[in-house]
């Protein structure tokens, strides 16, 4: 690290700030490890969930406390009011915008002025989806920092509305089509969650343009960090002026020498060989998991499935006898993708950009918590299929994964876009941008004394 950025941050306070759920946490780890070894006196706000993971980080949390930990206290999310009762991928993401997000962004900015008194940090740095940025940045003029931790949520007069997962419009009557779209989204799908946010921020007299939240939290921040490169991003002709592309910003890792990495002695037996994940959040392993074990169970493929700790047992006893089946509850990433030949997930955007790191191509079945968005780029830029569906069939798996496997596009694919976010530096680059937002920032009065009120 350069002795002059050092110089620049040394002393500068930092809060991180996340949502209570690893997709939303972890890709933030590194940035915030690198910036407290530049000389940042860094904290987090966040959820109980995440003390034993801060602690190994020697970074201090500030745990919700007038926030409503929604996510962190259910662990099966579906559990939650009624959520695993909705079917429709557009009525479950408008429940989400509304209960687990929208609706807490009063509770966080209660909490980040009782942190204020005790760090009157400089800057805040968000991921994507934390509804408190308008409220930082507008009532305490304190600069604001947001990490894409999905794929770019920014409206375009190019695009249909974020959630439907369509492709860039090829024609002036595409065009017109995502903007009746884009119309309907605002006032009829998702106006109930639009109207909500409406009012919240007005009650705080927050200047803001009525739109849905993910393109509202990016037009509010001060700059906008996209995880990823233009390359995993359709174009845009009307993208923002503080939008900026970061490459694959990926969470932090200790130091593993003094451990063993992860090893089975059979990814030496196999030519053909499948890793399968359903993430953290998707509890239901009949979706994904399961049919994908049941594709090519006794087969000369080997599967290696890691499940979060979702029904681990269960699966190893139906499935453990299989001489080519690998079930654990974990395992890093970045020891089990060298050895696979495909990647099946459900859309998780971390694992989607490892396996790009990993130069990994993969077939995608995901709907839900926006992954429809992940998904729908692995198909669109060939980097592998997109199947289209939360539940797909082992046939359609398994006839997916051959086609990856024989077909050199999507390895070919996959390697250019890797070197494309290789030639990104990430942290560097966002630590960059944090130098040039604390250079501009003049932060007032009331916030530095802790006196920033609702209005």
């Amino acid at each position: 690290m350069e002795k002059q950025i050092k110089e620049q941050l040394s002393g500068k306070k930092i809060l991180f700030a996340s949502a209570a759920a690893d997709g939303h946490f972890n890709p933030l780890t590194g940035l915030a490890k690198y910036l407290q070894e530049a000389g940042c006196d860094v904290r987090w706000f966040t959820s109980n969930i995440f003390a034993e993971k801060l602690k190994k980080l020697n970074i201090p949390l500030y745990p919700y406390n007038k926030t409503a930990d929604i996510l962190g206290q259910n662990s099966d999310l579906d559990n939650y009011e009624g959520r695993g009762l909705i079917t429709d991928p557009i009525e479950k993401l408008n429940f989400d915008f509304i209960h687990i997000f929208i609706e807490r962004s009063p509770e966080y900015y209660a909490d980040i002025l009782d942190i204020y008194e005790d760090f009157s940090f400089d800057l805040m740095i968000a991921e994507s989806v934390f509804t408190v940025i308008p409220f930082v940045r507008a009532k305490m003029n304190i600069p604001v920092l947001s990490i894409g931790i999905v794929p770019l949520a920014e409206k375009s007069v190019d695009l249909a509305p974020y959630g439907m997962a369509l492709p860039p419009a090829a024609n002036d009557e595409a065009h017109a089509e995502y903007a009746k779209l884009s119309d309907q989204a605002l006032n009829v799908l998702f106006k109930k969650a639009v109207d909500i946010h409406d009012g919240i921020l007005n009650e705080y007299g927050i200047e803001h343009e009525r739109s849905l939240f993910p393109d509202l939290l990016i037009k509010q921040s001060s700059l906008y960090l996209q995880i990823g490169t233009p390359g995993f991003e359709y174009q845009r002709s009307d993208m923002g002026s503080n939008v900026r592309f970061i490459g694959a910003l990926l969470p932090y890792q200790a130091d593993t020498q003094k451990q063993a990495p992860w090893f089975d002695e059979r990814v030496n037996q196999y030519k053909k060989i499948v890793l399968v994940t359903q993430g953290t959040v998707e509890k239901d392993t009949r979706k994904l998991t399961e049919p994908t074990l049941e594709a090519f169970k006794d087969t000369d493929v080997l599967v290696i499935a890691t499940t979060a700790g979702s029904n681990t047992t269960e699966l190893q006893e139906k499935y453990g006898k299989s001489q080519n089946i690998i079930i654990e509850d974990y395992i890093p990433f970045n020891e089990v993708m060298p050895y696979a030949n495909v990647y099946v997930t459900n859309g998780g955007y971390g694992g989607a950009l490892l396996s790009v790191s990993n130069k990994l191509p993969m077939v995608a079945a995901g709907l839900h918590e926006g992954k429809n968005e992940v998904c729908a780029r692995i198909g669109h830029f060939n980097y592998g299929i997109n199947l289209n569906t939360e539940s797909p069939t082992p046939e359609a798996i398994r006839n997916a994964v051959e086609e990856v496997m024989t077909n050199e596009l999507y390895k070919n694919n996959i390697i250019t876009l890797y070197n494309e976010m290789d030639s990104y530096n990430s942290k560097e680059l966002c630590t960059r941008y944090v130098i040039e937002l604390l250079a501009n920032s003049t932060v007032s009065e009331s916030a530095r004394t802790g006196l920033a009120v609702k209005q």
